[in-house]
């Protein structure tokens, strides 16, 4: 056994992310770009490390060779510990048989001895595909007030988009009194958040119930989560009203980065106590030519700029060629746009390359019309 820890993270990092389509058909939807400098596995990385958590196992299974190599020790986030720091847990082979991670309660069950050797009190269960800043510590501690053998993060959201996550129903002082996956009739606005802290020994008795279920579909929201309400278990919603997205389709993704530009940004990155931290590329300043415009915009190191930009994000290395136009969209890693060609309101992926004269996407299309061009791609004009 380690050394003991209070709180220990897992965060469930092997998502496919189907709903953004080519953008996660060679990597895991954690390892998506966002924002110009990070992932999205940055930002949950960041609030483990912000809150004092110091021990967090990654769990990966869909395409993880690109997400293994941009976490690799933990070193960025001050994950690289002697005692805890970052591990990696890809679904393996035991002495009895092998298993992909069937479900989200499966995942946890299958690393319950990587939990057991820090002898945690309590185990911050997170999702690897939220973008949001959040300091876990207040969690933990209503959690600790409260009595709760589980506290369960929501979010409040419109009630047209209910529907479409777990709805906590509450009583006044917050205890959960009925939790509704996805229901059609949702009879509130809380939405889990998909982040819960567990009593440590309540999480693994619910979790070894759970696995001999040969009906359950080993999921927090379907089963974990019902089970303990059945069972009489105390429970409590935790209320967080900061910003939070799930990027999970196309239109969040381009609508979470269109968050970070303006002069008052609806997400800033900028304040200095709750930093998100990213792995450096180390890629020389960027460069904005003589006749270049760029207007509300975010330009990442490397990227060179001699034509238009406008209300867009570009990752490290891009490069806009003279009469070329980018805008209303969000360019990633190494991207070529050359002499006159045109984006607009699109995500392109990295290392692709937009010939001269070719015009990618509509115009003032809106964030539901978004235009996707993957990885490596050569859009010939």
């Amino acid at each position: 056994m380690y050394f003991k820890k209070e709180c220990i993270a897992m965060l469930l990092a092997g998502g496919q992310g189907s709903r953004l389509y080519d953008l996660t058909k060679q990597i895991a939807k954690p390892a998506v770009s966002f924002g110009g400098k990070y992932k999205i596995i940055d930002f949950p990385l960041s609030n483990c490390i912000n809150s004092g958590i110091d021990t967090v196992g990654v769990l990966t299974q869909y395409q993880p060779l690109a997400l293994n190599e941009y976490v690799a020790n933990g070193a960025p986030w001050d994950l690289d510990r002697m005692r805890g720091g970052l591990s990696v847990l890809p679904p393996y082979q035991g002495n009895k048989h092998s298993d992909w991670y069937k479900g989200t309660a499966n995942a946890i069950y299958q690393n319950i001895n990587f939990i057991k050797q820090y002898n945690p009190e309590y185990v911050l269960i997170l999702s690897g595909d939220h973008i949001y800043r959040m300091d876990y510590r207040l969690m933990l501690e209503q959690h600790k007030k409260t009595g709760a053998v589980c506290t369960v993060a929501t979010i409040t959201v419109p009630i047209e988009e209910a529907s479409r996550f777990g709805i906590c129903n509450t009583n006044s002082d917050g205890s959960i009194y009925e939790f509704e996956e996805k229901p059609k009739k949702p009879k509130n606005n809380q939405a889990s958040m998909g982040i819960y802290i567990f009593n440590t020994d309540t999480l693994i008795e619910y979790l070894e119930t759970d696995e001999a279920d040969e009906n359950s579909s080993n999921d927090f929201g379907k089963n974990i989560i019902p089970n303990l309400l059945n069972n009489g278990e105390k429970l409590y919603s935790y209320k967080f009203e900061g910003y939070w997205k799930d990027v999970g389709t196309i239109s969040s993704l381009w609508e979470a980065n269109m968050d970070l530009i303006g002069d008052k940004p609806v997400l800033n990155l900028a304040d200095q106590h709750k930093r998100i931290y990213s792995k450096n590329t180390a890629r020389p300043p960027q460069y904005i030519g003589p006749k270049a415009t760029v207007v509300n915009s975010l330009i990442s190191e490397g990227s060179k700029i001699y034509g238009r930009v406008e209300n867009s994000i570009l990752s490290g290395g891009v490069i806009v060629e003279a009469g070329a136009v980018v805008k209303d969209s969000v360019i990633m890693d190494d991207v070529v746009v050359k002499k006159n060609a045109a984006v607009y309101s699109a995500i392109v992926d990295a290392d692709s390359v937009i010939e001269s004269g070719k015009t990618v996407g509509t115009e003032n299309a809106g964030k539901d019309n978004i235009t996707v061009i993957a990885s490596g791609s050569v859009i010939a004009g």
